[in-house]
């Protein structure tokens, strides 16, 4: 039974968003109880949940009700990465095409990374398995290339409280091992992952900018060493800075790296 209530209350806060949707100069808590045939009481409830969420806010001078910042937030952050997806597309194709390799696309979720695209020759199930997973941010190139945006006290802050767990022969233990290879990462640009996701892999990621400067994602390419003892991470690092650079452009970046 409570179940139920709670759906029903979760469908008339949809109602309710999806009215003032429509409602250029918001509305009126009478009128939105009014339209969906709610009981005042009941209307009141709901808004001041969406209201405390940040989905609604209410004009104190005239009482009227409209779509808040937390609901467009949600929007733009969508987007956002649809667009990302979009602007990085072609150019991950080509660096896979180039290099014969998987390629990777990535945000920054707190202390996580989360693969949001993959581009391959051989497109199989894998692609759609991958998308979504994350991975930690101390042993992979990609995550690497998502803190160098950020300051060392940052950094500090956002790891705090991760464990350094093994993972392969190389992977970091610790917090001053991962800021000496974030520096290193800034210095020449891109981010290195040597067996430390795990055993016998290489990858290489580099960030992509927005127009403030920000890094918002990255992508990597990676190889298996046994088969390729050709492909170096100095080979493939101005590869993979090429297609970041050309997607960076895309977003609007202007060359300069933001703090």
């Amino acid at each position: 039974m409570k179940s139920e209530v709670r759906v029903q209350s979760l469908d008339r806060a949809f109602d309710i968003l999806s009215m003032l949707g429509s409602e250029q100069d918001g509305a009126s808590l009478a009128h939105i109880a009014q339209t969906l045939s709610l009981p005042k009481s009941t209307a009141h409830r709901l808004l001041g949940v969406l209201a405390q969420r940040g989905f609604v806010r209410k004009n104190e001078r005239t009482g009227a009700y409209k779509l808040g910042p937390g609901l467009i937030e949600l929007c733009s952050n969508y987007l956002n990465n649809l667009e990302l997806k979009t602007e990085s597309s072609p150019y991950m194709d080509e660096l896979s095409t180039t290099t014969g390799n998987v390629v990777f696309l990535a945000i920054r979720q707190n202390h996580e990374m989360v693969y949001i695209d993959s581009k391959e020759q051989i497109t199989g199930l894998r692609k759609y398995a991958i998308i979504g997973q994350r991975k930690p941010l101390y042993c992979t190139s990609l995550g690497k290339a998502l803190l160098m945006g950020l300051a060392e006290d940052e950094i500090r802050g956002l790891m705090k409280d991760v464990v350094f767990e093994k993972r392969g022969p190389n992977t970091h233990t610790n917090i001053e091992s991962l800021l000496a290879d974030i520096r290193e990462c800034k210095r020449r640009g891109w981010g290195l992952d040597d067996q430390e996701a795990e055993p016998d892999i290489n990858c290489v990621a580099a960030p992509i900018y927005d127009y403030r400067g920000q890094v918002i994602a990255a992508v990597s390419t990676s190889w298996i060493l046994a088969q390729q003892p050709d492909m170096t991470p100095e080979k493939m690092a101005p590869q993979v800075m090429k297609c970041t650079r050309s997607i960076s452009l895309n977003m609007g970046w202007n060359g300069r790296i933001g703090r």
